[in-house]
């Protein structure tokens, strides 16, 4: 599946309601990030190395460059960039063959959403190949849009591929609610002007102006994406 921008899409009326919801994708919507990290570690553990699970952390939610690249100078792997990106992408992608989990309430929120006809992104750091292989899982008629870390100049935690995502909805990013996992991700979404919900996955999120921080996807609904306040870029 390729990055589609729909001809037209209903918005709501309001100043400040909600126009679209934009969704990141590992470890918010699937279960996904223990599933990257075992592919970095047998990676590495294939050319060497024994990762530290302190760098768990570290690597988690930022673009496929960043990890990979952080990984190859901690470790000293004699690989270029290109070549274990590659070889990581290959790594999960076997694992995730019959499919992968998703989050506790990932199903029902895109139902809902699906059902109100809310316009709704999947905004992701992860490859196109990797998307696409996870929308199997997850439903591709539940996303109206998709962003892939390598169809963005600069991915999370720049802004960019959020106003991506709110562009091709037709929606402006101060009437867009994300659901983020990491800080990262919340970084991106709050730098584009968005209503953002943090639901931690690997890493805790601290509470902030502007920011609802909830324990799962459970606690989120389309009720309570609407009564976000609106953030002022």
């Amino acid at each position: 599946m390729t990055s589609t921008v729909p001809a037209s899409l209903p918005t709501t009326a309001g100043g400040s309601a909600l126009q679209a919801v934009l969704l990141d994708m590992d470890g918010t919507l699937v279960d996904s990030e223990g599933i990257w990290w075992e592919a970095e570690t047998d990676v590495f553990k294939e050319l060497g190395h024994v990762l530290d699970e302190g760098w768990r952390d570290i690597v988690v939610g930022g673009p496929m460059t960043r990890s990979a690249g952080f990984l190859i100078e901690e470790t000293g792997a004699d690989i270029t960039l290109d070549e274990v990106v590659v070889l990581l992408n290959d790594a999960f992608e076997n694992r995730i063959r019959e499919g992968v989990p998703l989050m506790p309430g990932a199903a029902r929120l895109l139902a809902e959403l699906t059902a109100h006809r809310v316009p709704t992104a999947l905004v992701s750091a992860s490859h196109r190949r990797i998307i696409d292989h996870v929308l199997r899982s997850l439903g591709p008629e539940h996303f109206a849009l998709t962003v892939a870390g390598d169809e963005v100049a600069r991915t999370k935690p720049h802004p960019d591929p959020y106003l991506v995502a709110a562009r091709g909805l037709g929606a402006l990013p101060e009437r867009c609610a994300v659901v983020e996992d990491t800080a990262t991700g919340v970084a991106a979404a709050e730098a584009a002007g968005c209503r953002v919900v943090a639901v931690p996955s690997v890493a805790p999120i601290a509470p902030a102006p502007g920011r609802h921080v909830a324990a799962s996807l459970e606690h989120v609904d389309l009720a309570l994406l609407r009564a976000l306040p609106a953030r002022s870029r």
